[in-house]
Order: structure tokens, then sequence, then C-alpha cells
């Protein structure tokens, strides 16, 4: 099954957490697909966030709009609900209460994540601060963006994640926070089923984000200079084939037959038939059973 290129038109989006990374790269495929879409988060051309990045908001909403679509940025602080709830606000006003899709893709803690220590040996603080930036706010937003879907009968949550396993993941704040993330899913499915909607999470692959493009010194046009560094680095996606996951299933009439549910992109470009950027089809399942496992143990079953 592939996606008409313009399966969303008229279709209205939040990316909330949209400045870079997946958020990205979700936020310009559903631009392509011919979706309206709101790109929120705290990096713009007035001020960066502390994470101190140079991609604003501004970018990606040029680039909604550069691929078919109609990108909106709107600074917002997704940790403070009045600020959540003035966007969702204009949202309503401007689109006539229209909102299709919801993507929680706030993150912004991988500077707040210890590899190194375990959980008492790490300072509590900051443990804390990398969930109120990773959950709390994925709950901010769907408080006041659902209603908006309640009101049509119709709409997708996807909560983007790391893993669709119950795998740990390495870190204790970090493996909460992304285990959690998929709970927001289970849970929203189960109250929003009866009003139509459907909620998901969703983890890529080997994702190469502009951070990771930046660890091993390459870009986006030439990122497998990077494979020399990290063998595994050769089976990365880009942002785009996330965001051709979620175009699918913001396009696919029988989404509600998968409310609930823990996805990967490695899973469903099997179903819909979508490729990466580069027209490859990347499965990091598949490459972790054949080179990761005897080190790392399987990855599980999916949640």
């Amino acid at each position: 099954m592939t996606t008409d290129a313009k399966a969303l038109a008229g279709r209205v989006a939040l990316v909330a957490g949209g400045t870079r990374g997946g958020g990205r790269g979700v936020a310009v495929e559903l631009g392509a697909a011919g979706a309206t879409v709101y790109v929120t988060g705290r990096s713009s051309a007035a001020g960066r966030s502390d994470l101190d990045r140079a991609e604003t908001i501004e970018e990606t909403a040029e680039r909604v709009t550069a691929a078919g679509g109609l990108g909106i940025p709107v600074r917002t602080d997704h940790s403070r609900p009045e600020e959540v709830r003035a966007l969702v606000d204009r949202i309503a006003a401007e689109q006539d209460g229209r909102l299709d899709v919801l993507v929680n893709s706030v993150w912004g803690g991988d500077p707040l994540t210890d590899w190194e220590h375990p959980l008492w040996e790490q300072d509590l603080e900051t443990g804390l601060r990398l969930l109120r930036q990773a959950v709390e706010t994925h709950v901010i937003t769907s408080r006041y963006a659902l209603p908006l879907m309640v009101a049509r009968g119709s709409g997708l949550v996807v909560e983007v994640t790391d893993g669709n396993t119950a795998r740990y993941r390495g870190s204790f704040f970090y493996d909460l926070a992304k285990s959690s993330v998929i709970r927001l899913a289970v849970a929203q499915a189960a109250e929003l089923k009866p009003h139509g909607v459907a909620a998901v999470a969703l983890t890529p692959g080997f994702l190469r984000s502009e951070a990771m493009l930046d660890h091993f010194g390459v870009t986006e046009a030439n990122w497998r200079d990077g494979v020399a560094e990290d063998p595994h680095f050769a089976h990365s996606e880009s942002p785009a084939y996330l965001g051709r996951a979620v175009v699918a299933l913001a396009a696919d009439p029988a989404v509600m037959a998968r409310t609930g549910r823990a996805l990967a992109t490695w899973g469903l470009y099997r179903e819909y038939g979508f490729t990466d950027a580069d027209g490859s089809r990347p499965d990091f399942a598949a490459h972790w059973a054949d080179a990761l496992v005897e080190e790392h143990g399987p990855l599980g079953d999916p949640l």
C-alpha cells in the first residue's frame, strides 16, 4: 500500500517538538502530503532554547511549505500549560476547530541523560527534569489538543518514542521516559477509542538527527562517511523515514485497527511500502538480529 502524494490535503497537524530530528522529519513529510502543519518548540529565530542549537521552528515551517504544505511556526514551551492552551486556542480559531493529527515529539533530554551511572549515583534533580521535559510535556499537550479531535470524532495521536519493546534502554531516567511515552499512547487509545480517535506510539530505528550527524562530523549529503567510525551507522535512517510512517498512518482509513500499539518504522514500511528519502528501506530490527543480538540480547516482542 502506497500513500498518495497529497493524501493529507486539507488536514491540520500539530507537531510538538518539530524543531529538529524526528519532529522536523515528520512535519516536513506531513507537508509533502499536503497538510497544514503547526510546528512548535522553544528554538526560534527569536532565541535559542537551553539546548543552544541552531535549528529553529521557522526553518522547519519553511521546509513544510516548500514540500507542498503550509508550515506555521508557533514558539511554544510545552512544559507551560498556559502556552499550550494558547497554542491550541489559536489552532481552533484559525482552522475552524479542526485538528487531525497530533504528534508529541518533544524530547530535549540528551544533555540530561546520564549513561554512566545507575539510579542511586545519578543527580536526582537532573533525572526528574528529564521526566518533566520528556513526559509531562506530552501530557500537557494532549490535555489541551485532544478536545479538538474528540469534538470531530476523528484523528490520530502519535507519541514518538525510542524502541517499541520492554527492553531496558541503558539509563534509568531515559528508559523510564521512553517507556512512559508508550504507556501514554496506550492510555490515550483506551480513552479515545469511543470517540473514533486513534493513538499509537512510534519509534524510528537508528535516527540520523542533526545531533547524530554532528557527532559523526558529517552531513546528510555525506553521512555514509560516518560508517568508518561506526559500522552500524550504515543501517541508520533519515528523519523523513519516520515522517513517512506518520503520513501512512494518518492517511490510513483503517488506522483505528492499530490504536494502542507501539509501532516502528521497520515494521510499517513493510505494510505501507514507503521508503526513506534515498529510496532505501532501513530495517534496524533486522540489523539488530544479524549483528547486535549476541552482544546486547534480543530487542524483545513489541508492546
